[in-house]
């Protein structure tokens, strides 16, 4: 159920701009051709491939991303001449599986790439579940796209298909990317020549062929395909034909197929109207519309009539109609607009109930819609079997505001005595000009009924005050009896037209309402980022903008239910069932509907594409009726709107996971690589020194087995430092280090550093240059040093041996800043934050190192509140790593008093 909010005869700004939007995105986008048949062997690759070959004869650059040749020779001549993109092979359980390489053809960036089976399942491992995702990439990178696909596999004709055929297809394709597609060629094949091509082991392997044509390519099978598929088409361009007038603001009715509107209104007889107009779409095989009119002349409905109202709409759906509801000034004028825009054939309405004394003197809304229709066809009929009662003609008893009643009778008073006052001044006829400036600004606060009355009070008094002779309705000029009819008369259309601008202006005011509240609501869910968050979000915008309880249940596998503990109240238990009902079938139910309508509530699937995401419950807090028409249409839009927040949070978790298992097994690929060539080097090394010592014989000389020893030890303090490196980073991603502080002078933590690193690069030159007086900082001493290591450490890796390391220590403000100099290569540009990522190496070929040594170094100084950071040396190559860390605040001191 849809509601038009632009008047009949005017072009919808919102449609314009949208129109202009996809237009916009079109052209950045490219250009997907499927090439449509009923059923496997019809001839689709082959049709694609021909196709393929004649643009790339005028020089259009083609690849075949993946083609399934299945074995057949005319098919795998038409590949020969274009260029193949490389598969990709996927092991998987000891078979070798081929897949369509969607990072290859990316890179390749091809003007069309050709890639069959639109609906195929990509392997596990892939980057997309699904091709069709894998093409929806390929188009947004501006690559036109080629593809194949078979009726049985559109998701809104699965059912259908496995009830015709008995065989469920597992592989579905979204109508979206169906109805998106820029062009569909219909590949058709008559039965009778698809299963001679069965036969002849065109499609099929013989003994294949022979168990298909027996199970799914029955002739009977294939009939009702190839009616789906040709139906499927035939809807696809009559909406392209709807389009193009559109698009070409076409108005005159194209007849090339039958298409029902049905008038609905709140009648008795409106029910039996859309049931007769249901078998005459029957009879013509149509479609139909059922369409209420919303007349800004008509005084608001009574609740019974919004329910009669809702109810016939309902059973319009019900019957399979398109429901539609549009606002107009004039009935008539609205249905014959709605008609040239919907390319609409035949309007039904409703055989009036005889004639009203207001239908002798203008012409009825029946009459005027014949009148106007020109080349429509219009059937009055009156719905079979026993008439219902007449309908009340207006139910609506409204309060009468005795309060405007009195104001308008006040202003003619006050208007007339101005008038005593000025009647020697001016003459009559200008004195009229009062009562008309008065009848205005009564319509204007009073409405419709008090200007009239100000209006026929008026011209009586005007006439008996200041029209002579006084006091007496003769007129001796027979002048004023045109001044009285003019004065009448605009008084009446003044009336009239503030009315209806009062009218309009409470539409306005409310979609404004229900625009602004599905605007904010789609703002709001779009920054949160979790399924409760949003859940809690739409459950408060729904309740501010229709004043209804809301009740919002999440289901994560679409088969339970899990309430949010932000939900106002539990599910009263008697709905329970109703939900899970709901649930599982899809389908609303509950009050309104037709499954469950003596239940309180009303429950709604909130519906995705991959299915359903859970339910959304409703209780109204006006206990006669359901929902009526009009709250129900903005609610089904917040429902829509809920559901593709809480979809894209799921997908949002889902892609984090994702992104979660690619840094996981990134990270443990990299750690292997890092720690079996750093653990196989020294292994190696001590291996074989020690194999020497022990099998050399005669014994090797003292001076050997000194080196081989002395390498030993080596190889043995590297193995301990990346193992002690491996530990500290776990402990430290752990949380499982604790800080031992005291306060400590930064000099003997130096010392100390040095003391241990001298005996791992001897004779490397290393230059302090720590400032005096530095104060005592509060640091854990031996994760400092461990610090100090690893960059001197780094800096003798990157250093020319006979070059000195520079280790610098001074106060920055409150903080002591040490500093590790290299005359290295220095550091690639961009790459400064990045060498302090775990298993990060500038050069990993070029030097040894697992890359997690300056990592451990971030995560100890900033456990000491620190920073650290690095760049390149402002003269000369080199690096400087830089670290600080706050000095300890030393308690004041206390002077005794005297």
């Amino acid at each position: 159920m849809t509601l038009s909010s632009s008047p009949a005869g005017r072009p919808d700004p919102d449609a314009l701009l949208a129109r202009v939007a996809a237009e916009e995105a079109k052209q950045a986008r490219g250009r997907l051709k499927i090439f449509f048949g009923m059923a496997p062997g019809v001839g689709k690759t082959y049709a694609m491939l021909e196709a393929a070959r004649k643009v790339a004869k005028e020089g259009v650059d083609v690849i075949v991303g993946y083609v399934e040749p299945h074995a057949r020779p005319e098919t795998q001549a038409l590949v020969m001449g274009l260029d193949l993109l490389q598969r990709r092979e996927i092991t998987r359980g000891g078979s070798t599986l081929y897949e369509f390489d969607l990072e290859a053809a990316l890179t390749r960036h091809p003007q069309l790439i050709l890639v069959d089976e639109l609906a195929h399942t990509n392997a596990e491992g892939s980057t997309h579940a699904k091709r069709w995702q894998d093409i929806e990439d390929l188009l947004a990178a501006g690559i036109d796209v080629y593809t194949t696909v078979n009726v049985q596999h559109l998701e809104s004709l699965n059912d259908v298909v496995a009830q015709v055929t008995s065989i469920p297809v597992r592989e579905t394709v979204p109508d979206h990317v169906f109805e998106q597609a820029d062009e569909v060629e219909l590949v058709d094949l008559a039965p009778d020549d698809l299963i001679e091509r069965l036969r002849e082991g065109k499609v099929y392997v013989p003994a294949q062929a022979r168990r298909a044509i027996e199970n799914f390519f029955r002739k009977g099978n294939l009939i009702a395909l190839r009616e789906l598929s040709l139906r499927k088409t035939a809807d696809r361009v009559n909406a392209q034909a709807l389009d193009y007038r559109s698009e070409n603001a076409i108005q005159r009715i194209w007849p090339t197929s039958e298409r029902l509107l049905v008038c609905v209104s709140p009648s008795p007889f409106s029910a039996k109207l859309v049931r007769g107009a249901r078998r005459l779409a029957g009879s013509l095989q149509a479609p139909l519309t059922a369409l209420h009119v919303v007349s800004i002349r008509s005084p608001r409905l009574s609740s019974e009539d919004r329910q009669r109202l809702d109810q016939n709409l309902r059973l319009a759906e019900e019957l399979g109609a398109k429901v539609d509801t549009i606002t107009a000034d004039r009935f008539a004028e609205g249905v014959v607009a709605y008609a040239r825009e919907h390319n609409v054939t035949k309007i039904v309405v409703g055989k009036p109930q005889g004639r009203s004394l207001r239908d002798w003197f203008r012409e009825s809304a029946i009459d005027e819609l014949i009148r106007i229709s020109d080349d429509i066809d219009i059937y009055v009929i009156r719905g079979e079997g026993t008439s219902p009662a007449p309908p009340v003609r207006n139910p609506v008893s409204r309060p009468i505001n005795h309060r405007a009643y009195a104001l308008a009778l006040t202003a003619v008073a006050v208007c007339t005595a101005v008038g005593w006052q000025l009647r020697t001044i001016l003459a009559p006829t200008n004195l009229a000009m009062l009562y008309l400036a008065t009848v205005v600004a009564v319509s204007l606060v009073g409405g419709r009924g008090p200007s009239i009355v100000a209006t026929i009070v008026g011209v009586a008094v005007f006439d008996i005050v200041l029209v002579p002779p006084y006091w007496t309705f003769a007129v001796t000029d027979t002048e004023y009896l045109l001044t009285f009819l003019v004065m009448l008369t605009t008084g009446l259309v003044v009336s009239e037209l503030n009315a209806r601008i009062r009218s309009q202006n409470v539409l306005v005011r409310q979609r404004e309402r229900h625009t602004a509240a599905l605007y904010s609501l789609s703002r709001e869910l779009a920054n949160l980022p979790t399924a409760d968050s949003v859940a809690e979000a739409a459950r408060r915008r729904i309740r501010e903008a229709l004043d209804i309880d809301v009740w919002i249940a999440i289901s994560d596998d679409g088969k339970t239910l899990k309430a949010p503990d932000l939900s106002p109240s539990p599910l009263p238990a008697q709905d329970e069932g109703v939900a899970r009902w709901v649930l599982e079938h899809r389908r609303p139910a509950g009050r309104g509907t037709d499954t469950l309508p003596g239940n309180a509530a009303t429950y709604f699937p909130l519906l995705v594409t991959e299915g359903i995401v859970g339910v959304l419950g409703v209780h109204s807090r006006q206990p006669e009726g359901p929902l009526l028409s009009e709250p129900m249409q903005l609610l089904q839009a917040f429902v829509g709107q809920v559901a593709g927040a809480i979809e894209r949070c799921g997908l949002a978790l889902q892609a984090e996971k994702i992104r979660l298992q690619m840094e996981t097994e990134r990270m443990r690929n990299a750690l292997l690589s890092a720690v079996s060539h750093d653990l196989r080097t020294p292994l190696a090394t001590i291996t074989g020194a020690t194999s020497l010592l022990a099998q050399s014989d005669p014994p090797l000389p003292p001076e050997t087995q000194r080196d081989l020893a002395r390498s030993v030890v080596d190889e043995a303090e590297r193995l301990h430092r990346l193992v002690t490196n491996l530990l500290d980073l776990t402990r430290l991603e752990s949380g499982a280090i604790q800080l031992s502080r005291e306060l400590q002078p930064i000099e003997e933590v130096i010392e100390t550093s040095l003391a241990r690193t001298e005996r791992h690069f001897p004779g490397r030159p290393v230059t302090t240059e720590i400032a005096r007086n530095l104060p005592p900082v509060s640091i854990d001493a031996i994760l400092i040093e461990q610090v100090l290591v690893n960059l001197l450490d780094n800096a003798d890796k990157f250093s020319p041996p006979e070059l000195p390391i520079v280790l610098r220590a001074f106060a920055e403000g409150d903080r002591l800043v040490v500093e590790v100099e290299d005359r290295g290569p220095g550091l690639p540009s961009g790459e400064e934050q990045r060498i302090f990522e775990k298993f990060y190496r500038v050069s990993p070929q070029a030097h040894r190192g697992s890359g997690i040594g300056l990592t451990i170094c971030r995560g100890i100084v900033e456990l000491h509140g620190g920073t650290i950071a690095a760049r390149n040396r402002d003269a000369g190559t080199g690096a400087v790593f830089r670290f600080t860390i706050p000095f300890a605040k030393l308690p004041e001191p206390r002077y005794a008093a005297e």
